[in-house]
């Protein structure tokens, strides 16, 4: 994975492939009456690609120093963890969570490893989500969530599956050493008698 540091502190993920292919996928998906949370915002280069293309745009991230980012790029950022706090109802949720599979003695210990570190399977963070974006999530919503080869894409659809979803691959791009994929994901409204 490149990476162009640019105008984004030492301690922020910087916007590469994983953000160019998350916000191409979310520029398709998002329309403009939804209201749409980013999580992990990082820089805020997603959340900011679609602050005119939605009714509202909020993002949250744990790094202090990501939420000061997005702040610079116009977007409302939340610290928080995940969406630790809020209440929604969001018709639109994006996650390029941190995915890279790490073991504890890998760890860096930096406020730049909360984007990274995905635990011994690149999925302890992913596990969170999925297993509670339904309560921040509207009833139509949707789900745009980047995941890599890495973290086992289908092992990633088997954890929204158990937490009522359908999910699909509406994206994708290769890289040196793995390829990235954008999940969709929705409530499964035959499991809810709907």
């Amino acid at each position: 994975m490149t990476v162009n540091r640019g105008e984004v502190p030492d301690q922020v993920y910087p916007p590469a492939e994983d953000s160019f292919l998350l916000l191409r996928a979310a520029l398709r998906e998002v329309r403009e009456t939804d209201r749409v949370l980013e999580v992990g915002t990082g820089s805020g280069y997603v959340a900011a690609g679609l602050l005119d293309r939605a009714a509202a745009v909020v993002a949250t991230d744990i790094n202090p120093h990501a939420v000061a980012c997005a702040r610079s790029r116009g977007v409302a950022a939340v610290r928080t963890d995940l969406f630790a706090g809020l209440s929604g109802p969001f018709d639109l949720i994006l996650f390029n969570p941190p995915y890279l599979p790490t073991a504890p003695e890998e760890r860096i210990d930096d406020w730049l490893e909360y984007a990274l570190d995905g635990g011994p399977t690149g999925r302890v963070t992913i596990e969170k989500f999925a297993a509670d974006v339904g309560r921040v999530l509207s009833p139509f919503g949707r789900v745009l969530l980047l995941v890599s080869s890495l973290t086992d894409p289908s092992a990633v659809r088997g954890l929204f599956a158990r937490a009522g979803f359908v999910s699909f691959i509406v994206d994708e791009e290769r890289l040196e050493g793995e390829t990235l994929y954008v999940l969709r994901a929705m409530r499964d409204l035959c499991r809810m008698g709907l």
